[in-house]
């Protein structure tokens, strides 16, 4: 995409989310469209912020989390603060997603005995 304005339509297409979704995130400040009225018209600057948001989204970050971030955007000190925060955020993300994931599996592997245990009591019942 170029540095051309895109109106909430033609966003909503391109990112695959809905005007209520772009309107919500402009809500929080997460995105400032400039406005001709009351149409939405988003630069090149939104469209890489929603980039951002929708990765943050899917990585379990949450809206405010994504809005600190993203507010820490500067690029006269080439973003230092900002990707170093970024780093930091995301560790601690990793860090929360394996404890989850090896949670997950432990889980898993209970849940996969019990159906085994009743599977063979039901067996057991069955042959009586």
């Amino acid at each position: 995409m170029s540095d051309e304005y895109l109106t909430i339509r033609e966003m909503c297409d391109a990112f695959d989310v809905t005007p209520r979704t772009l309107r919500f995130y402009e809500a929080r400040e997460l995105l400032a469209p400039l406005r001709r009225g009351q149409h939405r018209l988003y630069n090149r600057r939104d469209r890489g912020r929603l980039t951002l948001i929708l990765q943050g989204k899917r990585f379990g970050f949450s809206l405010e989390d994504m809005r600190q971030l993203l507010e820490l955007y500067d690029p006269r000190e080439n973003n230092v603060t900002q990707l170093a925060a970024t780093i930091a955020a995301s560790r601690e993300r990793l860090a929360d997603m394996q404890r989850q994931q090896e949670e997950l599996s432990a889980a898993i592997g209970e849940l996969r005995d019990r159906i085994g245990d009743a599977e063979a009591m039901l067996a057991a019942r069955q042959q009586t």
